[in-house]
């Protein structure tokens, strides 16, 4: 059975799609001071608060492994959430990203 058969069979999503989930959880947990690790060692927050505040830059690669590191992977989808977000609670920002459509960004 192939893979996508198997994931719409058992009703799961796929693999790339729970990594993403999981590297959003990990970024608000970072970005939100809920590990005891400083954001500013990964990302580079928008001084800006305009919409919801949680804009985040890339510092910028130029090492092929840089590029692939978590820090840069996940700031695309964490600039792409829609301002109708939960960012109130950990929990209630879980549920956000569940619901979102991560079809339309590139893994």
């Amino acid at each position: 059975m192939p893979y996508a058969e198997r994931l719409k069979y058992l009703n799961l999503p796929s693999f790339e799609l729970r990594r993403v989930r999981a590297e959003m959880y990990w970024c608000y947990k970072i970005v939100f001071g809920l590990v005891d690790i400083q954001p500013d060692e990964f990302f580079l927050l928008s001084p800006v608060t305009v919409t919801r505040g949680h804009k985040l830059f890339k510092r910028g690669c130029k090492a092929c492994v840089r590029a692939n590191f978590f820090a840069e992977r996940v700031i695309n989808h964490w600039n792409s959430l829609p301002d109708s977000d939960n960012f109130s609670s950990f929990y209630s920002f879980k549920r956000s990203v569940q619901s979102n459509n991560f079809a339309n960004l590139r893994f």
